[in-house]
């Protein structure tokens, strides 16, 4: 491949001076803070030719200039435009850093206020209380560091060692094409859906990735880390411009989720009742259990339902109105810090293809796409969209400085990831176990190790408090879904065309990504999905762990969608032009290979609905049929309606109980006891599908406490049996959605 030709020849990027990142303007009061600067390792001081003197500047004469005046000379001003350059281009790490921060601290407050049983209106308080402290105290310590700054003399540029004379070895540039050919056999092979047996693409995709392990591994011990890359001001105004306009696109875009029923109905009850469910609240009044998946730990939730008790809304417009934009250009900004953190060159493009797949690449339910904007006011939508790509940040930023902040982000952020959803317990140890594993292979067992504890040991702890402190949950009574490794990868990374950009991505990621640091954790992460997906792994990982209902989901660790755009950022050795024509290219193909082989977030199959007016997240007929029905006089008990409608029933009102919330959830329960039965024949009975006999619909009223039943105009059949049973109807809507109503005289 062409980089790692770039790597087997000279071991660094061969960039002109004007494509090389410039130093940021506010560098870091303590060399600890630069990236490859805080204490320099023997081994490097030991090949650096001549040591510190042959460093540029170091035997300069001061005096051997005329007019020179012996004292030192103070700091240069700095042009305006470039002060305003760096601030601005600074904005989308300090905007990503400091809500990781806010979000830490409200889940962790969230955590602490189990053992005092606090509202979460007051929890919501204490939050805003301190998050303004800890404004002042950083703008206060901001200020001092700026005074500090500017009387300090500017340190002397970081110099990358050059790999000594006599070590290229021309084999190694063998190694990286036969691993290119490797990766590009295992994505074609993948992608071409069951034509050839699971194990050749599993097969090529180890070797590839095995290969590219050493490659980032030589590339690693051979040079000293490389400055960290600073975006400029028209980069972080563009990003900003993009997040704002996704953020608007978001309000007009709603997808139909079976999940709403839990997540923003979990809102709407802490908004109205200001208390935080721990059990069950779907199918009791917080009574059973809480769902085996679904136990209290996630805290985003809490917040949206806090955060609209706060401003005096209903909980759904909090989520869809407020906290959803806002949630949107934190995503883009989360892709954008790894594309321009990972990629060697031209990062805006990259950025740009990485939305496009995002937009473009909708459809299936389990697609990436379908899980950032549609779905990023649910948890698990947000983990994947922003948290991903900012531990790939934080872990990178970490291994090259070992400054004691970037560890502290990488644990808040952990704390992020277990308020967003549960399945950051499964997702997030496989992610530091490849980073771990990538820091391994070249000997640094002590990052890894601070890495590993850092990142897992709030979720672990959270996860272990939660079921000591709550008790037994609801066990799964019924057949849970579990995909192989073919099945994973058809599912997430897609087949055709797209699954052969997916695997290219996947297995051709180190040999393009940013030199030593990036390239390394790359090549960690392709190595674990590679062994990930040979037959039996997750097989196997599903009966230790108990989840395989979840196991799908393995590939989120890749951070797809910014390394497909990092594709485009391939290059030819020594040929500026002729590699940014090579990038231009690509990205124009493979953004029309998504338009042409992808379904788009407005297509009708990716069960998306784009209206002239932002609206809630739900099928609006329903939701006007459900609001009808909450405004009827109504004895108090459950209501039974179609499935349909009563999955809407709990977002519009905590008060409104249905009989059947979502009938998936009820997995979680025995399946031979009544709480089951009842529920399936009575919301069978209210759609229409399966008439049972008028005894058994009666017995199961009566043991629900049933006392309001809606059908639609067409079930004639429930509307028979109903006056059979001494029901009478007291309400009815027409058409569109027409409905009619009983209960007991």
């Amino acid at each position: 491949m062409p980089n790692v030709a770039d790597d087997a020849l000279a071991m660094e990027d061969q960039r002109a001076p004007e494509d090389l990142p410039r130093a940021p303007d506010d560098q870091p009061e303590t060399p600890q803070d630069q990236p490859g600067a805080g204490e320099e390792r023997p081994e490097q001081a030991a090949d650096r030719p001549g040591g510190p003197q042959d460093q540029p500047g170091a035997t300069e004469d001061r005096d051997a200039s005329p007019g020179r005046s012996d004292a030192p000379a103070g700091p240069a001003r700095v042009p305006f435009t470039r002060r305003f350059g760096a601030v601005v281009g600074a904005l989308p790490r300090r905007i990503t850093d400091a809500a990781v921060l806010a979000f830490a601290l409200f889940t962790v407050i969230y955590h602490a206020a189990f053992l005092v049983e606090l509202r979460p209106s007051v929890i919501f308080g204490i939050w805003l209380y301190c998050c303004a402290a800890l404004a002042v105290l950083a703008l206060v310590l901001g200020v001092v560091r700026a005074v500090r700054r500017r009387r300090a003399p500017a340190p002397p540029p970081a110099v990358a060692d050059a790999e000594p004379s006599g070590t290229r070895r021309w084999w190694w540039l063998a190694v990286g094409l036969v691993t290119g050919a490797l990766g590009i056999g295992a994505a074609v092979t993948a992608g071409v859906a069951g034509l050839v047996s699971w194990w050749v693409p599993t097969g090529l995709g180890l070797a590839a990735s095995v290969g590219a392990a050493l490659l980032a591994r030589r590339a690693w011990l051979a040079r000293s880390d490389p400055q960290e890359p600073v975006a400029t001001g028209w980069q972080a105004l563009f990003v900003l411009l993009v997040s704002a306009g996704v953020a608007v696109s978001s309000l007009y875009m709603a997808r139909n989720s079976k999940d709403d029923v839990f997540y923003v109905g979990k809102s709407v009850w802490v908004a109205e009742r200001d208390i935080v469910p721990l059990r069950d609240f779907l199918f009791t009044e917080n009574v059973a259990a809480p769902l085996s998946t679904q136990p209290p730990t996630a805290s985003i939730e809490v917040f949206a339902g806090a955060l609209a008790r706060f401003l005096g809304m209903h909980a759904a417009d909090a989520t869809w109105f407020v906290l959803l934009p806002a949630l949107a250009v934190l995503a883009v900004l989360a892709l954008w810090r790894l594309v321009h953190r990972w990629a060697p060159r031209r990062p805006v493009l990259a950025f740009i293809v990485a939305i496009a797949y995002l937009y473009l690449v909708v459809g299936s339910d389990a697609a990436l796409g379908t899980f950032h904007l549609p779905r990023l006011y649910e948890g698990k939508g947000m983990f994947v969209s922003a948290v991903i790509p900012l531990m790939w940040v934080y872990l990178t930023d970490w291994f090259e400085s070992r400054s004691t902040w970037k560890l502290f982000l990488v644990a808040a952020l952990s704390v992020v990831a277990t308020g967003l959803s549960t399945t950051s317990a499964i997702i997030l140890p496989l992610l530091v176990g490849a980073a771990g594993l990538a820091m391994l292979l070249v000997g640094r067992w002590v990052a890894a190790l601070g890495a590993g504890v850092a990142a897992l040991a709030y979720p672990v702890g959270a996860v272990l408090v939660s079921r000591l402190a709550l008790g037994p949950v609801a066990t799964a009574g019924g057949e849970t879904q579990f995909f192989d490794a073919e099945g994973t990868y058809r599912r997430t990374l897609l087949v055709g065309v797209l699954g052969v950009i997916g695997g290219l991505a996947l297995w051709l990621s180190p040999l393009l990504v940013r030199g030593r640091t990036p390239r390394l954790l790359a090549a960690g992460a392709a190595l674990t999905m590679s062994v990930l997906f040979v037959p039996g792994v997750l097989e196997a990982l599903a009966e230790a762990s108990g989840v395989s209902a979840v196991l799908w989901r393995v590939p989120w660790i890749l951070a797809l969608p910014g390394l497909i755009g990092i594709l485009c950022t391939v290059g030819l050795p020594r040929l500026k032009w002729s590699s940014r024509l090579v990038g231009l290219v690509v990205a124009s193909a493979l953004i029309f290979c998504f338009a042409t082989f992808g379904v788009p977030m407005w297509h009708k199959d990716s069960f998306v609905e784009v209206a002239s007016r932002p609206l809630w997240k739900l099928p609006q007929q329903r939701l006007e049929i459900v609001r009808w029905i909450d405004g009827l006089p109504r004895e108090p008990g459950l209501l039974l309606a179609p499935s349909t409608l009563m999955r809407v029933a709990p977002v519009v009102s905590s008060r409104l109980r249905v009989v059947m919330p979502r009938d998936g959830y009820l997995v979680e329960y025995d399946q031979n006891s009544d709480f089951v039965r009842d529920r399936q024949r009575l919301a069978a009975f209210a759609d229409g599908t399966a008439i049972a006999s008028d005894a058994e619909v009666k017995a199961s009223i009566e043991r629900l406490n049933v006392t309001t039943i809606c059908v639609y105009w067409v079930n004639l059949q429930a509307r028979d049996t109903l006056k059979r049973l001494g029901y009478e109807m007291y309400a009815r809507r027409f058409a569109p959605g027409a409905v009619r109503c009983f209960r007991q005289p």
